[in-house]
């Protein structure tokens, strides 16, 4: 696998110690039922305090990281605590095609109990720590962990619905606007502030994922900041006025000040079709797939 500790700087004492030079390392005994739990939405129900998971191991993923592979076979079920991680389909002529964006408490890895081989590759944004439940103990029958198993994949597939609501929009400044109040829905389900928060994915990974141009992309937040609805300095974004955010991300057309651009910019569509199959992004064919994996 890959390595890190804790910290860059700060190696975790109780990470092995020939494996902190590596990009991901397992953190033995560092994680809990109870915690797991409240990922995936079930809260204390069905466990016994803060019993530590003696099956299962925390592993923490160093920024840039790949956590899964695309083409590997894996027999392990990954539930994100914290941080955030990208998932990258690779088409065929080399182009990556960000599909997804995974959070604390989505799923990563179902895919593969089903198909054999993960569909897509998993890269840390940031530096992030994921609950890792292998296969084993999937098919133990544990009450507990199949009740979480299921509510965290109801909620995810719940949420597919938000993603695929980004992409119906006709012009990029809506969509880019639709993209910002999901982050701030994320942001204010994980209990942070949903007016100012830090991207941290890059812009040409928020233009691979809505399918526009990078170029696009920058002139929408121009767009949305001249129009006093947001301010953005580097990836640090504050929503300035929420409700006429909302309305935009409402719009079905352009702006009439910026016809021209939005015309341009529907006459060269994106280079490459969204290959949506990841079941975070929330496709049908990926809930299909989760559905038969469950």
């Amino acid at each position: 696998m890959t390595a890190t500790p804790i910290t860059p700087s700060t190696p975790s004492p109780r990470a092995e110690p020939n494996l902190l030079h590596r990009r991901v390392v397992p953190l033995h005994g560092q994680g809990s039922r109870a915690e797991l739990m409240r990922l995936l939405g079930v809260g204390d129900a069905g466990t016994r305090g803060n019993e530590p998971l003696v099956d299962a191991d925390l592993w923490c993923v160093r920024a840039g990281a790949v956590l899964l592979r695309e083409g590997d076979h894996d027999d392990t079920v990954f539930v994100v605590r914290s941080g955030s991680l990208k998932c990258v389909k690779t088409l065929e002529d080399g182009y990556e095609q960000v599909l997804a964006f995974a959070q604390p408490g989505d799923l990563l890895g179902f895919e593969a109990l089903h198909e054999g081989t993960h569909p897509a590759t998993v890269i840390a944004l940031e530096h992030a720590t994921v609950y890792a439940l292998p296969l084993a103990l999937l098919r133990s029958g544990l009450g507990w962990l199949d009740e979480g198993l299921r509510q965290g994949l109801s909620r995810q597939l719940a949420r597919a619905a938000e993603t695929a609501e980004l992409m119906s929009a006709v012009t990029a400044d809506v969509r880019l606007a639709r993209f910002i109040l999901w982050v701030s829905a994320r942001m204010a389900r994980a209990g942070q502030s949903p007016r100012r928060f830090v991207l941290r994915m890059g812009r040409r990974d928020i233009a691979s994922f809505l399918g526009t141009a990078h170029e696009t992309t920058s002139r929408s937040f121009t767009t949305l900041a001249d129009l006093g609805l947001i301010a953005v300095n580097n990836r640090e974004v504050e929503i300035l006025d929420m409700d006429g955010l909302k309305a935009r991300a409402l719009a079905t057309r352009g702006l009439a000040g910026d016809a021209g651009a939005s015309a341009a910019g529907r006459a060269r569509p994106p280079r490459r079709p969204r290959a949506l199959a990841w079941p975070v992004a929330g496709t049908p064919a990926g809930t299909a797939r989760l559905l038969e994996a469950a």
